[in-house]
C-alpha cells in the first residue's frame, strides 16, 4: 500500500521556540481532552441513528458494497465511451471534491490530449457560479447531440447550480428533441426535493430518461467525494476500488484513541492548540504539486465550512442513544482557522514573503510527494541545475521552505505521500476529514453544517420572491437592509 507520513516536528517548541511551538508538556496536558474528543466522536460514529442524523454517514463511504460501486463504474465507462463531452453541474463539495480528483489522478491538460484520455469523454465543470461568460462558451462551442450532463444538487434548489441546469437542460431539448433526458443523471436526494421530483416526472414519460444515483442520507456535501464523485471517477476511468481502499486504509490508521498515535488526530490537535494557545488564526495549505491544487482548494472548503461557526453546541441524548444537536444561541463563540491555499513552488514568489515575514499569526502545512509518475531531467551539461530531475527540485524547494519558516519561528508541518494516485489520494482526503471532525470535537462546534452559508441564499430568495420562504427569514431581512450612503461611493 502508498504510504502517507505526517512529519510535525515544525509545529514543536523544540524546533521554532516556546512562543510559537507546542510543547511536550503541553502535548502531555491535552490528552485528557483529545481522549474525551474520541470518545464522544466515537459514540456519534458507532450510532447509525446519530449518524444519520448528524451528517457523520461519510464515515461510512470506504466501505460501500461492490455491487453497488459496479453498477456505477459499468454507468461510467457507458458515458464516457458513447460521448466526446460531458457536463458536470455542481457546487461546492459537487464541484470542489470532482475538480481535486480530476487533477489529481489524471494528467494535466486531460481535455486537450485524446491520449491522455484513452478514447474517453472530456469533462467540463459548470454550474459552480452565476457568471455567464463560460456557461455561453460552452454552450455554444459544444455539440449537444454529443454531450452527456451529470447534475448534482441535493435538494434541487442550489441557485447556481438550478440556474445552469435549466439553461443547459433547454439547450439540449431544443438541440436533441423529445429524448434529450436520456443524455442526463442527476445525482440527487434517494426520496424528496425538486430535482429528484423531476426524475419522477420524466421517467414516467420515458423510463430511459433522467437516470438517477442517490445522494446518501447523512452526508453533507463537503463530505461527499466518496459518494457523488464515484461517477465522475468511473467516466475518468478510475476504480473508485482503489480510492476508496486507499480512504478505508486511512481509517483503520486513524482509529486509534491515543491521538500522539492518530495522525489524523494528531494533526487536529495541533492545528488546536497553535490556534488557541498560540493565536495561529491563519492555515495555509500549500501542496508541492501541480495535482494537489484544487485538492487544496477542497480542503480549504472543508476547514471553513466545518470549522468557521458563530454558535457552540448543545448535545441531547435521547431516548434511544442517538444524539441531537442544536446551536446555543446564548453561547457565541466566533471560532475557526482561515485557511488559505497555496501551491508550491509557484507561491514561494509570493504569499511565501508573507508567511516567513508577515505577522506570526499563520500555520503552514506542506505536502511533499517522493515520486513522480514521468519526472523530467535538466539537459544542461554544466551548472547546479545539469543532470537534476524536477522531482529532485521540487523536493530541495519544500525542504528550503522548510528551513525558511523554522529559521523564523513559524509554525509548519509536512505530508509526505509516497506518490499521488488513487489509493494515496483516497487516504488523504479521509485523513483531512477526520481530522476536521476532530477539530470540531475540541472547538465543542456542529462541524457538520453550515448556518452561515445560508444566509446568502435566503437573501436571494427573498429577493427571487421564492415561495414558501418563512416569514422569520423575511421579517429579518426587512429589518436589516442593505444601507447604500451615495457619499460614500467614488
Amino acid at each position: 500500500m502508498p504510504d502517507i507520513k505526517f512529519d510535525f516536528n515544525n509545529m514543536l517548541a523544540s524546533n521554532i521556540g516556546r512562543q510559537h511551538g507546542i510543547t511536550e508538556i503541553e502535548l502531555k496536558q491535552f490528552s485528557k481532552t483529545a481522549l474525551k474528543a474520541h470518545k464522544h466522536l466515537r459514540s456519534v460514529l458507532s450510532n447509525p441513528t446519530s449518524r444519520l442524523r448528524l451528517n457523520l454517514e461519510w464515515a461510512m463511504l470506504p466501505y460501500q458494497e461492490e455491487s453497488e460501486i459496479k453498477k456505477i463504474q459499468d454507468l461510467g465507462d457507458e458515458i464516457a465511451f458513447n460521448y466526446d463531452n460531458v457536463l458536470s453541474l455542481g457546487i461546492g463539495g459537487s464541484y470542489l471534491g470532482l475538480k481535486a480528483a480530476q487533477e489529481a489522478l489524471k494528467p494535466p491538460y486531460y481535455n486537450e490530449f485524446a491520449t491522455l484520455r484513452s478514447k474517453r469523454a472530456k469533462i467540463y465543470f459548470e454550474g459552480n457560479n452565476l457568471d455567464p461568460t463560460p456557461l455561453n462558451v460552452l454552450l455554444e462551442n459544444l455539440d449537444s447531440k454529443k454531450t452527456f450532463v451529470v447534475v448534482i444538487s441535493k435538494s434541487g434548489e442550489t441557485t447556481e447550480t438550478k440556474a445552469v441546469f435549466e439553461v443547459v437542460a433547454q439547450w439540449l431539448k431544443d438541440n436533441v428533441g423529445s429524448t434529450y433526458g436520456r443524455q442526463i443523471v442527476a445525482i440527487t436526494d434517494p426520496a424528496s426535493g425538486s430535482l429528484r421530483q423531476r426524475v419522477h416526472e420524466e421517467q414516467k414519460k420515458d423510463p430511459l430518461s433522467f437516470r438517477a444515483l442517490p445522494l446518501m442520507h447523512g452526508v453533507g456535501g463537503r463530505f461527499s467525494e466518496l459518494n457523488m464523485g464515484l461517477l465522475h471517477l468511473a467516466i475518468m476511468g478510475i476504480d473508485c476500488k482503489d480510492v476508496l481502499v486507499g480512504a478505508a486504509a486511512m481509517a483503520d490508521r486513524c482509529s486509534s484513541a491515543n491521538f500522539l498515535k492518530n495522525p489524523a488526530y494528531l494533526y487536529a490537535a495541533l492545528q488546536f492548540l497553535a490556534y488557541k494557545k498560540k493565536n495561529k488564526r491563519i492555515a495555509v495549505f500549500m501542496p508541492f504539486t501541480e495535482s494537489l491544487k484544487s485538492t487544496a482548494d477542497w480542503y480549504c472548503q472543508l476547514l471553513a465550512e466545518s470549522t468557521g461557526k458563530k454558535f457552540t453546541r448543545k448535545v441531547k441524548v435521547l431516548n434511544d442513544g442517538s444524539e441531537a444537536w442544536s446551536l446555543d444561541g446564548a453561547r457565541a463563540c466566533g471560532v475557526g482557522r482561515t485557511p488559505v491555499p497555496a501551491r508550491g513552488t509557484t507561491d514561494l514568489h509570493s504569499i511565501q514573503q508573507n508567511n516567513v515575514e508577515g505577522e506570526n499569526d499563520k500555520t503552514v502545512t506542506m505536502i511533499r510527494v517522493e515520486s513522480f509518475k514521468n519526472d523530467v531531467k535538466v539537459p544542461t551539461p554544466d551548472g547546479i541545475l545539469s543532470g537534476k530531475y524536477f522531482g529532485q527540485l521540487l523536493a530541495l524547494a519544500q525542504e528550503a521552505t522548510e528551513w525558511a519558516l523554522v529559521l523564523n519561528n513559524r509554525p509548519n508541518c509536512t505530508i509526505a505521500m509516497s506518490e499521488v494516485s488513487p489509493a494515496t489520494w483516497g487516504g488523504l482526503l479521509f485523513f483531512f476529514e477526520l481530522a476536521t471532525a476532530f477539530e470540531g470535537e475540541l472547538l465543542n462546534i456542529n462541524a457538520f453544517d453550515q448556518p452561515g452559508v445560508e444566509s446568502y441564499k435566503n437573501y436571494m430568495y427573498y429577493k427571487l420572491r421564492k415561495p414558501g420562504l418563512s416569514k422569520a427569514i423575511a421579517q429579518e431581512i426587512q429589518k436589516h437592509p442593505l444601507k447604500k450612503d451615495k457619499k460614500y461611493i467614488l
